[in-house]
């Protein structure tokens, strides 16, 4: 019972010293955004997470789209309800899916990366050469990595929304014999704006969420390579769940009435 507590004890002291240690980077970040802004490494970073995530992102959303489509098909076959595949298919898509599977996909591949790229830096001392050379590693590393993630998630989105219903659109129309003009028309009359804006809304959280935990990770990390693999690894699942986990509870603001 002695052994049950005390390893109770140390899971706590652990959480909390963790929490701790992220309000004040999270402070320190805040501070950051009120100081001079390094555009060209905002540009560089937006290329980085936006425009080299965006293969990734379309095959993702496609295939998730076209297996939308059929699964919707085969369940409401049972039913006499095919028709509501291609407005189930929209909403699926933009309002869940699109975001979450396109921001999870995106903490496997940007946020490892980060984490990596900057416990490199950490462990190799360069972060502490840029403070001897009087630059902020806060201003100069991680605020541009999170306005990057915070502009160009709702951008890699609104292609994730319209390659995961053009998906759904072409399993429909080639496996399931549906009219392709009635299967957009259909989507056009059923989805509303809320139903995009809200997923735009949570791919921009999601941004921060996958850089700040990247940052976080990478900013923390002790070790050597060791450690450097230990921050990537923990950079990803943090994500992974905060992802999931703010989606729930965004999905319950958005939608509960």
């Amino acid at each position: 019972m002695i052994t049950i507590t005390k390893n109770i004890g140390k899971v706590a002291i652990l959480f909390l010293n963790n929490t701790g240690h992220f309000f004040i980077f999270f402070t320190k970040i805040s501070r950051s955004f009120f100081k001079p802004w390094y555009f060209k490494n905002i540009i560089n970073q937006m290329i980085f997470i936006g425009y080299f995530s965006l293969p990734v992102v379309s095959l993702t959303s496609f295939f998730t789209g076209g297996a939308l489509a059929l699964q919707i098909y085969y369940g409401g076959n049972q039913f006499n309800s095919e028709v509501i595949v291609s407005s189930i298919v929209a909403l699926g898509i933009t309002r869940e899916l699109g975001p979450v599977l396109g921001g999870i996909v995106v903490a496997g591949r940007v946020s490892s990366a980060i984490a990596a790229e900057l416990g490199t830096m950490k462990v190799t001392e360069q972060i502490d050469a840029l403070k001897t050379l009087s630059a902020d590693p806060i201003s100069y590393l991680i605020v541009p990595r999170i306005i990057s993630g915070i502009i160009m998630l709702p951008i890699l989105i609104i292609f994730a929304d319209i390659i995961g219903i053009m998906g759904g659109w072409f399993i429909g129309t080639q496996s399931l014999g549906f009219n392709g003009s009635v299967y957009i028309q259909n989507t056009i009359d059923f989805l509303d704006t809320n139903d995009i804006s809200s997923g735009l809304i949570k791919a921009s959280f999601f941004g921060f969420i996958i850089t700040i935990m990247g940052c976080y990770q990478g900013f923390n990390s002790s070790g050597g390579a060791q450690g450097v693999g230990k921050a990537t690894t923990n950079a990803v699942v943090s994500a992974s769940v905060l992802i999931l986990a703010s989606n729930y509870i965004m999905t319950n603001l958005f939608f509960a009435s």
